[in-house]
């Protein structure tokens, strides 16, 4: 097991001096990581190098305790420019000519068969994020993995079990929670300074976003076109069903969009506003016990995931939540504050509070001056996701995202997603964490892996 401490990184205590001269140093000085001294940083490898791959990655790069050493993608063209680019960094950042110590790679397994790193972070297309995240954290990785978490309720409940058993360093890449206002926001709820809390609003962009925002073609191209030379599409189907390609199919719109890789944004959008309404609530162990409401699903094109919803929730504290896409929600919201297309709302007997990427919104504008009291709840600090991700890998304390956070709130989108699929209300047993009564729609909580791949 690699979880026991950080001090030494063996493969720089075995490389050759021939290895070194050939590929160039692997060693920085110190001045390139401020006073972090080569056998306490941790090292990193970047799997996945698309839109947010690119800002775990610099991320990764500014900070003065993590190195990045490898990089994973199925586009060989990606993974070779992302790889570069931390070569260059690197180079500068210490004075030298050159740098060769990140390693480019098309497949995952032969990162994780490196001992000499301790951390993957995972921003590859959704279907992969849990098998991947597994088969690390039984390499003795440590694991930071993006929003959604999986699209399997199964896969999920499986990554929790292996984290805990392998005591692995878990962070989910939901992010709001290291931005102050969304913990302020919390605080205030869970301290009661809106009364009891009663009910939730949230909300999120959906599929109709795509089209005028990005220049998609509507709902995605279904014409299958050849494969383009530099990917590896075998790879990057993995476990999920061989399907044509087209020129969606493995854009960042496809991987969202397509039912056999994701939820939709029902899941890749709402991880972030349900995450908050996860905390506010002081709910993170559990998720609703109920669930009804319609929804709409593409008649045409490879998109087919949900395009829109109207759902309402019920936990089993009595607490409401109407969680909904922005065409939805514009109406409702618009009713009590300033729109914008994402955000989470708390409801409580006395009051509310609002709160989205860009600030907060109350029913009183003095909730916001509050200073909070040595008694009220004061929630876990972070000032960025991936910084704290780190300080963990070190410590070995969890994370503000741990894996139980990350399974309850995707537990959220998946029940979602079941209950508009068969259009029948859906009840949850949250102690079993099983549907009740619904065998069809509890046949929708796991998913087959195309062969060889398991979990």
């Amino acid at each position: 097991m690699k979880h026991q401490g950080l001090t030494r990184r063996r493969f720089l205590a075995t490389s050759s001096a021939a290895a070194l001269a050939a590929c160039g140093p692997t060693i920085l000085p110190a001045r390139a990581f401020g006073t972090t001294a080569p056998s306490e940083r941790i090292n990193v490898a970047q799997i996945g190098a698309g839109g947010r791959g690119d800002a775990h990655l610099a991320s990764y790069l500014k900070n003065p305790n993590a190195q990045v050493v490898a990089v994973c993608d199925c586009f060989k063209s990606r993974r070779d420019g992302f790889t570069a680019r931390v070569n260059d960094f690197y180079a500068d950042a210490s004075g030298k000519a050159f740098y060769k110590g990140c390693k480019s790679y098309g497949d995952f397994r032969e990162i994780l068969a490196r001992d000499d790193i301790d951390a993957v972070s995972i921003a590859t297309p959704d279907h992969w994020h849990v098998p991947i995240a597994i088969a690390a954290v039984k390499a003795g990785k440590d694991v930071y993995v993006e929003k959604p978490l999986g699209v399997s309720v199964a896969w999920n409940q499986a990554l929790r079990k292996i984290v805990n058993s392998r005591k692995a360093v878990f962070q989910y890449g939901t992010q709001q929670r290291s931005q102050a206002h969304f913990r302020f926001a919390c605080e205030l709820v869970r301290s009661g300074y809106i009364g009891k809390l009663e009910r939730m609003d949230v909300w999120v962009p959906d599929i109709s976003t795509q089209y005028t925002g990005f220049q998609v073609e509507q709902y995605g191209s279904t014409e299958e076109i050849p494969v383009p030379d530099d990917l590896d599409y075998d790879m990057w189907l993995g476990p999920a069903p061989v399907s044509p390609y087209t020129s969606d199919r493995c854009s960042c719109f496809g991987a969202w969009h397509v039912y056999d890789n994701a939820l939709g944004f029902i899941a890749g959008w709402g991880a972030h506003p349900l995450d908050i309404a996860q905390w506010g609530n002081d709910s993170d162990e559990t998720a609703p016990i109920s669930y009804e409401g319609t929804g709409k699903l593409p008649e045409k094109g490879l998109f087919d995931t949900i395009e829109s919803w109207d759902l309402h929730c019920e936990y089993a504290n009595g607490v409401k939540m109407h969680f909904m896409d922005h065409r939805i929600a514009k109406p409702i919201v618009s009713g009590y504050r300033v729109y914008k297309e994402h955000g989470t709302t708390f409801f409580g007997s006395e009051g509310w509070i609002s709160v989205d990427r860009g600030g907060l919104h109350a029913s009183n504008p003095a909730l916001l001056d509050i200073k909070l009291k040595d008694d009220d709840v004061h929630l876990y600090e972070s000032a960025h996701q991936i910084g704290n991700f780190v300080d963990c890998i070190k410590s070995r304390k969890k994370t503000i995202n741990p894996v139980e956070s990350a399974v309850q709130s995707d537990m959220i989108s998946h029940l979602g997603n079941a209950c508009i699929r068969t259009g029948r209300p859906i009840k949850w047993d949250s102690a079993k964490e099983e549907i009740i009564g619904d065998a069809e729609a509890a046949r929708m909580l796991d998913r087959p892996l195309r062969s060889p791949w398991q979990i």
